[in-house]
């Protein structure tokens, strides 16, 4: 079955694939779903091999039957296309059968040595030329100290029209001192074009729609600026808390582990100038451009806060500073928004309020455009004392889709104007099959294409534009405010808008 995105869409070249963190979560969470769903789709490689590096013991075969348990859990709890095709057994045996293993200190030499020869078994063995794209899913302590050994090993060298390409995952530094540092290292082994930072969040159709919403369409592009839009909100709410995080969480926090990767990818998208061509480095200068022109956020233009005791969905959510793995007195946010205003012709005078935060009232991301109110003066003489709110909604997630808030009049004698929304669905429009949003960048990463993926230039910008806060942050207890988990998060966050005379979205 090929889904209907990919429709015309051609296998990618054959290569060879190794996942550093193979027994890890991601990978069985998010990185195996997305290759069954693209050898379903017939978008993997006709010559394809797999090799994951990890720490434990296990036999190739013990990891394989753990992987199938894992997929087969994966498509019965949540499904990964038709609920009548089932489980596609030919589609999963072209990615497992096609695994070997090899266990591993990624801060050996010898590792990578092995590695290597490993790489020339599967090219000889499965014909799959010497494209090789290796996947760091690994704690961020170990991309550098990765990349150097994928090095020193000789393993990312390029030549005779053969391509060595190496994903990232995110956290891409701590501050903006580290993510320079970092970007100084792995550029000292690797070439820009073969590096791609991932951002998950790219992967949604919805978020990649933005370019498309806003460029393919004659009707919105023009209303995208200073002169119509009052404001926008976007919002990453998530209802879970750290659970078995606490550790990475607490020495990260909102701002570190949403802002400059998540949320910024969102509002770079929707606050872009257009681009000459949808080439990634096209797009990219757009979206640095964006948070070249942010300004330096002040502490009076954000809120940070820790969610406190609660219920959420009817469960009992414990303190956050009562969390395993928490420090008792922490000063780590779980939540935190932000007032962003963009100084160009396009944004002049428009603010930007983003907010995410963990233990909310409900699961919810979205890019929420309000548009300027309509003059009243037609209205003088009725009972209208004010114009429906006209809202245009990009969902991403838990459901993908757009709608259109609007005013109409309520049928009847007197002039009353009601709320009117239209609504489009991804799932009821395209019936397009559930996906992890990661077969769109592992896809495109073994084609080539950067242009959902984040540059260096990109990473340090975002990170430009926060740092003022983490200093401002560093020790001081007297900018953490609290909410309870299951709220829409703390009072200070909607004082963030009232003083602007806007209000929050309701969750």
């Amino acid at each position: 079955m090929t889904a209907p995105s990919s429709c015309g869409s051609k296998p990618a070249p054959d290569c060879t694939l190794v996942i550093f963190g193979i027994t890890g979560d991601l990978t069985h969470r998010l990185l195996m779903p997305a290759l069954y769903n693209l050898s379903r789709w017939e978008l993997l490689p006709e010559r394809f091999a797999m090799i994951g590096v990890g720490r434990s013991g296990v036999s190739v075969d013990t990891l394989r039957d753990d992987l199938t348990g894992t997929m087969r859990g994966f498509i019965a709890e949540r499904g990964t296309g038709l609920a009548a095709e089932g489980f596609d057994e030919g589609a999963w045996e072209k990615v497992v059968g096609r695994l070997e293993y090899l266990a591993g200190d990624v801060t050996d030499p010898a590792t990578y040595r092995e590695l290597a020869g490993r790489i020339a078994a599967s090219q000889e063995t499965y014909g799959t030329g010497r494209n090789v794209l290796f996947y760091l899913a690994v704690a961020a302590r170990f991309i550098g100290p990765v990349v150097n050994g994928l090095g020193e090993a000789r393993l990312t060298g390029q030549e005779a029209g053969a391509w060595r390409r190496v994903i990232i995952e995110k956290p891409f530094g701590h501050d903006l001192e580290s993510a320079k540092a970092l970007n100084r290292d792995i550029l000292a082994v690797l070439s820009e074009d073969q590096i791609f930072r991932i951002d998950h969040f790219l992967g949604k159709e919805t978020v990649q729609n933005i370019l498309a919403f806003r460029f393919g369409n004659g009707l919105f592009e023009p209303l995208w600026n200073r002169d119509r839009i009052d404001h926008v909100q976007i919002t990453v709410a998530e209802t879970v808390g750290v659970g078995k995080r606490g550790s990475f969480y607490d020495a990260t926090g909102a701002l570190r582990d949403m802002v400059p990767n998540h949320l910024f990818q969102l509002f770079t998208m929707t606050a872009m100038e257009p681009p000459t061509s949808f080439e990634a480095d096209a797009v990219r200068d757009k979206k640095e451009e964006v948070l070249s022109a942010v300004h330096l956020l002040p502490d009076a233009a954000a809120v940070r806060a820790q969610y406190t005791a609660g219920i959420v969905h009817g469960q009992a959510v414990r303190n956050y500073r009562d969390e395993l793995d928490v420090t008792p007195n922490s000063q780590t946010e779980t939540f935190v928004a932000l007032r962003l205003m963009v100084d160009n012709w396009r944004w002049a005078g428009v603010p930007f309020y983003l907010r995410t935060g963990k233990a909310m009232a409900k699961r919810d991301t979205e890019i929420a455009i309000r548009f300027k109110q309509a003059p009243l003066a037609l209205f003088r003489g009725t009972g209208v004392e004010a114009c429906i709110p006209n809202w245009l909604v990009l969902q991403i997630q838990p459901d993908e889709g757009i709608s259109l808030q609007f005013g109409a009049k309520v049928p009847g004698p007197e002039v009353r104007l009601g709320a009117v929304n239209m609504d489009f669905l991804y799932k009821d429009y395209f019936q397009s099959p559930p996906s992890t949003g990661y077969e769109t960048l592992i896809y495109d990463a073994m084609m080539g294409d950067a242009t959902l993926f984040q540059r260096a230039d990109s990473i340090e910008a975002g990170w430009r534009v926060v740092q003022p806060l983490l200093r401002a942050w560093s020790g001081r207890r007297d900018t953490m405010t609290t909410y309870p988990a299951g709220s829409a998060g703390p009072k200070e966050a909607d004082d963030l808008l009232a003083r602007d005379g806007r209000a929050w979205r309701p969750l």
